[in-house]
């Protein structure tokens, strides 16, 4: 419900509360958000009074050095990060934006070109407020959705040139947020390629902290998201403020801390690597920022996120569909592809009960490696007899779905794509591009090369032979400048690359709506709530051994729901790390995730193929209650990792315990599960004993003592009485 009283707004479902009010009938300031209030009278205001080197307003003593902006601008004395600033055609650079209307509507409209969230009339409401200055010529409409039943506010900006000259867009933050001088630590994720998503947790200080990514992509190295805790807060309490940017490109998130103690945060494009000429009655859009509260801890975070994308983020049609346990090609043969070693793992796969069978890289390569035919996507027959559709044909005859790998946005040099087309890659005029692993990136802000890359694929796909599409984009953008576009202009071409990409994205499955495409970038570099809202599932990370996966997956699985997260049961020793797991651990490590394997099933023996045969039989009986079950992380000693799934209804619990090495000093350890109805007991299959639900939360288990490194304990939980 969003409610307009006198001069302020209140947005609250009862869980949250969201106000802002309207000052001197001029400037927007933050009053509120969190824990729901049922009104708000005017309370929590500061009491200002006269201080030396400083500004004033002309109301009392109040100076815009701590002013609570609800969107800051650049000027008038607030010297703190800004969320806006423009400069006019004159060279200027200033704005003071005024409140002018608003409207108040139930669901939200889509963003023009960019990935939103759903929320239809039933869900939610929307507040728009206008805001003007007739100087500069800028309307800025802020928008505020909020959710009838979650904790989200979801906040953009539209940006609109109301004058008679061009300016230019320096900076657009998707939201901005105030809060109270407290104690706050800040949790973000960091990490590089083969190993994402780290949690890193410090206290916040006065000045600046901020995480950003300039690589093009959101990028492994840190990603979109950025929250304020409190010091308490841990995996089942504490205040968390979150925001996750809904943006695959270059981003900034950052958070300042005032003299005073106050804390202004905000995320949005990274505004060094990005300007925006705006001509007379144009319109910009920033992408959309998703702004989470909690007092549950971690935990709670979690589950938030966990429902938000999977009801209401990735495609409808994938929202309540089970994914396709696959076998990728990649790891067993590289690109060393031929039909004979397909066929060969087809047949073994088919026989383990595999339901997807992927061929990955190689396929179209003149040889054996990755420096030849990238971009020019056709099919080697000298390595595959009868192309592609032969290859689907062969794995739809043994019972499974087909899939093929594509990186439509690179291209190689030792390709006829770019000797035809030389200048269709991001390249600056005079100087040599930038290869990253043998390929240039073309450029995707052209319409003439969306249409190649769109006919290419569907090409692919009009004949209904392929059911998945591994869409993968292994480097970094260098050289980031497109031909077509003009002097300062040329700033545009980052934004522009991910507009082209979700045009791209956006024409394919709007006609192919039914292909499940997982996105990959290098693994888990371009992994964001912007693919996500294209494809239904995001390979996690290249590196597949299992001491690593707990990190990457617990990292990953704080915001999104497994059932989005490829994980794979690869080969032992790994081959990203050389250390060695028993196939058990490793498919432990995965079942709770989107499962799939990796591997070549001719170097597997006759005993753990049937192993194999056996994990997926179990998996299958599983899933349907997992993909929509609660999944909980659990506070434990660094040498154990902790996961626990719970069904809708409470009535299952399937919890992996990790132990990282045998060590004396953790050997007495007592896990505690999550989630469970406390009046209800419960059997435990490992055991045949029965535990009541509040003891198995209170008092907990301990898991068996065994002399071994990388060992995995599971219990399975079923309430008495089914």
């Amino acid at each position: 419900m969003i409610l307009k009283q006198g001069n302020y707004f209140h947005l609250t479902n009862g869980q949250i509360s969201y106000i802002i009010e309207v000052i001197d009938e001029h400037y927007l300031v933050h009053r509120y958000f969190g824990k729901g209030i049922r009104r708000w009278n005017d309370s929590g205001k500061v009491a200002y009074y006269k201080r030396s080197y400083n500004t004033e307003h002309g109301m009392g003593n109040i100076s815009f050095d701590d002013f609570p902006f609800e969107f800051p601008y650049q000027g008038h004395g607030d010297y703190r990060i800004e969320a806006i600033s423009i400069e006019q055609s004159d060279g200027i650079s200033m704005l003071d934006l005024s409140y002018v209307n608003y409207k108040i509507y139930k669901g939200k409209d889509n963003l023009n070109g960019l990935p939103s969230l759903r929320a239809e009339k039933e869900h939610a409401e929307t507040l728009e407020i206008i805001c003007e200055d007739q100087v500069a010529g800028v309307r800025v409409t802020l928008y505020y959705t909020i959710y009838h039943d979650q904790n989200v506010i979801l906040r953009h900006q539209k940006l609109e040139n109301i004058g008679t000259d061009y300016f230019y867009i320096n900076n657009i933050q998707s939201m901005s947020l105030e809060l109270p001088s407290m104690n706050w630590d800040c949790i973000s994720f960091y990490g590089a390629h083969a190993a994402e998503a780290n949690l890193s947790r410090f206290p916040l200080h006065h000045g600046i902290q901020r995480i950003e990514s300039r690589r093009g992509s959101s990028s492994p190295n840190y990603h979109p998201f950025f929250s304020i805790v409190s010091p308490d807060t841990n995996v089942s309490q504490g205040e968390i403020y979150a925001m996750h940017l809904v943006y695959s490109g270059n981003f900034l998130a950052q958070a300042e801390m005032d003299q005073f103690g106050c804390v202004r945060m905000q995320i949005g494009i990274h505004p060094d690597e990005f300007i925006w000429k705006l001509d007379p009655k144009a319109v910009f859009e920033s992408p959309e920022a998703v702004l989470v509260y909690t007092d549950q801890g971690l935990n709670g975070m979690s589950h938030i996120f966990h429902r938000l994308y999977r009801e209401h983020l990735i495609p409808k049609q994938f929202v309540n569909q089970n994914r396709p346990v696959l076998l990728n090609s990649w790891e067993a043969m590289y690109c060393d592809v031929t039909m004979d070693k397909l066929e060969r793992q087809m047949k073994l796969a088919a026989k383990a009960g595999i339901e997807l069978f992927v061929l990955d890289d190689g396929w179209f390569r003149e040889g054996n490696t990755t420096d030849t035919s990238m971009g020019d996507w056709e099919c080697n027959y000298e390595k595959l007899p009868g192309g592609i559709r032969q290859v689907a044909q062969k794995a739809h005859d043994m019972g499974m779905q087909f899939g093929l790998w594509f990186e439509p946005e690179a291209v190689g040099k030792r390709s006829k794509l770019y000797e035809k087309h030389p200048d269709w890659i991001l390249h600056v005029s005079g100087y040599e591009p930038t290869e990253g692993r043998h390929e240039y990136l073309l450029d995707l802000s052209r319409q003439e090369i969306q249409d190649y890359l769109v006919d290419i694929i569907c090409s692919y796909l009009k004949d209904g032979d392929i059911q998945y599409i591994k869409w993968d984009m292994n480097r970094p953008l260098t050289d980031v400048c497109s031909e077509r576009l003009n002097g300062r202009q040329k700033g545009e071409t980052a934004h522009r690359y991910v507009l082209g990409l979700y045009k791209i994205l956006s024409r394919i499955t709007s006609e192919y709506p039914e292909v499940l495409i997982e996105g990959c970038s290098s693994g888990g570099a371009r992994f964001d709530p912007g693919m996500l809202y294209y494809v239904a599932q995001n390979w996690t990370s290249d590196n597949t051994d299992v001491l690593d996966r707990t990190c990457i997956q617990s990292g990953f699985s704080y915001l999104y729901p497994p059932i989005l997260m490829g994980a794979h049961v690869s080969a032992s020793p790994n081959h990203q790390t050389g250390r060695e797991s028993s196939l058990s651990v490793r498919y432990q490590v995965a079942r709770q995730f989107n499962l799939g394997y990796e591997l070549n099933l001719e170097c597997v023996d006759k005993n753990e193929v049937e192993e194999i045969r056996n994990q997926i039989e179990a998996y299958k009986v599983d899933r349907n209650w997992m993909k929509e079950g609660q999944f909980y992380h659990h506070d434990t000693n660094q040498n154990y990792v902790m996961w626990s799934t719970v069904s809708k209804n409470q009535e299952k619990c399937m919890a992996m315990v990790f132990r990282k090495r045998h060590d004396f000093f953790s050997s007495h350890e007592i896990f505690h599960f999550l989630g469970l109805n406390p009046h209800w007991d419960y059997y435990l299959e490992q055991d045949g004993k029965i535990y009541g639900g509040d003891e198995l939360m209170r008092i907990g288990l301990s898991i068996p003592l065994e002399k071994r490194d990388q060992d995995a304990t599971v219990w399975t939980l079923q309430k008495v009485g089914l």
